[in-house]
């Protein structure tokens, strides 16, 4: 009994075992029409322009013998990668007509639905046949030893048409959701980049490009020590780590935590009372503040976050403690990102920077009110970047669900 754990209401037959060379065709050669767009296969983004990919045409010479691929084809990238370990099969969808690699095995589906074989072929069933297939690993092309012949002789399990279409149509609509969100993120990160340089003075000027209505007068240029405190984090053995309740002991790897990629609101350790007593560590009650790596690496990573609830830090990170009495902090956060720390980092084995350096930085900041204003806009401009990458995220992990449970 071959049937899926998830179905669509109505559909009880089982699938039909059926080789895939029974239900679709090559598709060869091409018409001489050379100005069509040329793809390549990405096994993470599916179709993309070579000169998008590979920062030009690759083709080459070769482009004469690619083949001619029709919207609603597939082609299958026999290319070894990490994502795709036997390679990757997509169907034609965002172009009429294209040119791809004459390497690629190019065929339609004459019985069936083609975005079914593609998401088929992303549920990774396939990958067993793959790879008993391979004869002597990958050729000197980085290409899989899989023939056409024996490509189209792997085994799949086939619902009945309609059934296809339906499970099609809803991957493609979680798929068109997906790449909405990671557009719209992506707009809004262009938009903040844009913000950054325009409602920030830029080259020695005292007002910015853009401002708010009613905010004229000239920004006043300070050093950060003149405004706010650095402060070094302290040693961290080993054995006093792994706590999960108490004060956070923030270290620079808490930066890739989900949820942390603006503000540090979840930390890898806690430190209980006890241990703070007995340690004789000093938390750093005087938030909100922004921490960054100090020493190695991470530095040149140019990572800030932002603090609102009292913390510890590693001896690898540092802390910057605003003024209350002067900034705003989610104008700070953000003016901070306009600061390239890299520049700071002194010559050695390992790049650094010392509390000095990070006070003898210039800055030029406008009277509170406006900092209020302008700190506010970023951090909407934030939430809005987060929502959609979460959102990504959800889907990206419904999408995975869904293939593992709506196949056999």
């Amino acid at each position: 009994m071959a049937k899926p754990k998830i179905r669509f209401k109505g559909y009880t037959d089982d699938w039909e075992q059926r080789k895939l060379g029974e239900v679709c065709s090559r598709v060869q050669g091409n018409d001489g029409r050379m100005e069509l767009p040329t793809l390549t296969i990405s096994a993470g983004n599916g179709w993309m322009k070579q000169e998008d990919r590979f920062s030009g045409n690759i083709a080459g010479k070769e482009q004469k013998n690619y083949t001619l691929l029709k919207k609603g084809e597939l082609s299958y990238n026999h290319g070894n990668s990490k994502l795709a370990k036997y390679g990757t099969v997509f169907s034609l969808q965002t172009y009429e007509e294209a040119l791809v690699p004459r390497v690629y095995h190019s065929f339609k589906v004459e019985k069936g639905n083609a975005n079914f074989i593609e998401y088929y072929f992303a549920t990774k069933l396939p990958d067993r046949e793959l790879g008993k297939l391979i004869s002597s690993g990958a050729r000197m092309d980085g290409l899989l030893n899989i023939g056409y012949d024996d490509f189209m002789g792997i085994s799949l399990l086939l619902p009945r048409t309609q059934e296809q279409d339906c499970i099609a149509r809803y991957f493609r609509k979680v798929d068109m959701l997906i790449t909405l969100h990671q557009r719209k993120c992506e707009e809004t990160k262009k938009l903040k980049k844009y913000m950054l340089q325009k409602m920030f003075p830029q080259n020695g000027q005292t007002v910015p490009e853009i401002r708010f209505a009613g905010f004229t007068d000239a920004w006043e240029q300070r050093k950060l020590g003149e405004v706010g405190t650095v402060k070094s984090g302290m040693g961290f053995p080993d054995i006093e780590q792994g706590g999960t309740e108490g004060v956070p002991f923030f270290k620079v790897s808490d930066m890739n935590i989900k949820g942390n990629e603006h503000e540090l609101v979840v930390a890898n350790n806690y430190v209980t009372s006890e241990q703070i007593t007995r340690k004789r560590w000093n938390v750093i009650n005087d938030v909100p503040a922004i921490l960054f790596a100090k020493v190695g690496a991470a530095v040149m990573l140019n990572r800030k976050r932002l603090v609102r609830s009292p913390f510890l830090l590693d001896n690898n990170t540092m802390v910057y403690i605003f003024d209350k009495k002067i900034w705003d902090c989610d104008f700070g956060k953000t003016l901070f990102e306009t600061i390239d720390l890299t520049k700071l980092t002194q010559v050695g084995a390992l790049p650094s920077y010392n509390a000095s350096d990070v006070e003898n930085v210039s800055i030029i900041i406008p009277d509170r009110a406006e900092q209020e204003i302008v700190g506010k806009y970023f951090r909407q401009l934030d939430h809005l970047i987060t929502l959609h990458q979460h959102k990504c995220e959800q889907l990206q992990n419904m999408k995975k669900f869904m293939l593992q449970n709506m196949f056999v």
